[in-house]
């Protein structure tokens, strides 16, 4: 390296912890002697584990052991936490915006770079569906699967309080839109969690929840094996889910589900997982992209005909080189983010010294996913599992992808001792609202509309 790098990381996801991580191990020596430096500007100082949020959404985990603290383990870079608005990349400028920026009433950051990984990661892909903003649930952060785990309980405290036959049975009703992955298993994990807390109630039982999976296409589970995609719906009705294939959600507005077969039901409880698109950062930018809105990468992982630009995982469309038919483009999940995000980091360092660069290629080796306490299916290199042993080799997968000794550890003591112990089944909605109950005390009011139940969550 003849001059000093300056490497800016956009994104503490996936792509964006590893890519960091193999860096910081590749540069040691140029970190050492302040040849190189690392920035990771990221909008959580923490990496989610989103395999895991629906056994965290369900109790099997505690929210703190499925994320991962950035700044323990990127202990050689800089961890800014803020967001990045717009990418001047011409000009190797970057505008972010931090907590303290509107307290120090500057305006935006710009940060100077030398080196640019994107690595945005994805949002939620919603439709104009009426009553989806007000009553929608996502589940992609912790956040918002510890917030559908409190919100589920909740429902079920006020089935068993209510008078009402009405209001019963719309809080007992729950649906879930999106039959992909994370739409089946968190749907299957939460209602295991429910089946297992109605036996705490003295008049609920589990035939008194209906729970309803809506899927556009005529196939859940679109990555996995036809085969597998039929026993996970036959799984899943024999369990009592109402899973509607070819249809869509027209509408939840007043808390009404209506579905474009004409079905109408009440709900409090809409779950969202339809898909993702790109981030929006992307269009923010001066960098090539594709019609869907990803940016065009080249197989060693740089931006196409951009230098000291580099892209992977979600925000990328990255050419699948092992795939028989030309244009392929590699899926974009977790398990090629990892991977490409350690090719990535060999390759920046590469190309600071001048060596050559690697191709990323790597044939997807199979899916696992988990519907629930001892449930599941996996379509592993050809073959296919069902039942304990693919729930047994989700967990395994997982535990083994899982970041750190540290998180490894406790993740693996939690499941011990579930093993022992029964789950615990309790509502901590209160978090959600945490100085409501003083607020009520003092006699002010929360910020905006106060939540009619302090300690609830909705």
């Amino acid at each position: 390296m003849k001059e000093r790098a300056r490497i800016l990381v956009v994104g503490g996801g996936y792509v964006g912890m590893y890519t960091a991580l193999r860096l910081q191990r590749k540069l040691k020596g140029e970190l050492r002697r302040g040849r190189a430096e690392i920035t990771v500007v990221t909008p959580d100082p923490y990496m989610t584990y989103q395999p895991f949020l629906p056994e965290a959404a369900a109790g099997s985990l505690s929210p703190r052991h499925v994320v991962v603290p950035l700044r323990r383990v990127l202990g050689r870079c800089r961890v800014l936490i803020g967001e990045a608005t717009a990418i001047d990349h011409a000009a190797r400028t970057a505008t972010v915006t931090t907590p303290a920026t509107e307290e120090e009433g500057t305006g935006a950051r710009r940060l100077t770079y030398d080196e640019l990984v994107l690595a945005p990661g994805s949002v939620a892909r919603t439709l104009p569906v009426p009553g989806l903003a007000e009553h929608g649930i996502g589940f992609r952060t912790v956040e918002e699967a510890i917030g559908l785990r409190n919100h589920v309980i909740e429902q079920l405290d006020i089935a068993s309080s209510t008078r009402d036959p009405a209001v019963r049975d719309a809080a007992l009703t729950f649906v879930f839109v999106g039959g992909g992955y994370a739409g089946v298993e968190a749907l299957g994990e939460l209602e295991d969690m429910a089946r297992h807390a109605a036996r705490s109630y003295h008049n609920l039982t589990r035939e008194d929840m209906r729970w309803v999976l809506v899927e556009a296409s005529d196939r859940v589970l679109p990555e996995a094996g036809g085969e597998l995609a039929r026993h996970t719906v036959a799984e899943l009705r024999r369990r009592n889910v109402d899973v509607r294939l070819r249809t869509r959600l027209e509408s939840c507005a007043d808390r009404v589900a209506v579905l474009d077969d004409g079905t109408r039901f009440p709900t409090r409880t809409v779950v969202w997982t339809a898909g993702v698109r790109p981030h929006p950062l992307l269009a923010a930018t001066d960098l090539p992209r594709t019609p869907r809105g990803r940016l065009k990468c080249t197989p060693q992982l740089s931006v196409e005909g951009t230098p000291h630009a580099w892209a992977a995982g979600d925000a990328a469309a990255v050419p699948d080189v092992t795939a028989p038919a030309p244009g392929a483009e590699c899926a974009p999940d977790a398990q090629h983010a990892v991977r490409q995000a350690r090719v990535l980091g060999d390759n920046i360092a590469h190309a600071l010294r001048g060596e050559p660069l690697t191709t990323y290629a790597h044939r997807h080796a199979g899916s696992v996913a988990s519907l629930g306490l001892h449930r599941g299916v996996a379509h592993v290199r050809g073959r296919d599992l069902k039942g304990y042993p693919a729930w047994l080799l989700h967990r395994a997968y997982h535990l083994s992808r899982m970041p750190t000794a540290n998180r490894k550890a406790r993740v693996l003591a939690e499941w011990a001792l579930s093993g022992l112990f029964a789950r615990e089944i309790v509502s901590l909605g209160s978090l959600e609202h945490p100085r409501a109950e003083f607020e009520r005390a003092a006699g002010g009011k929360s910020p905006g509309e106060p939540p009619r139940n302090p300690k609830g969550s909705s």
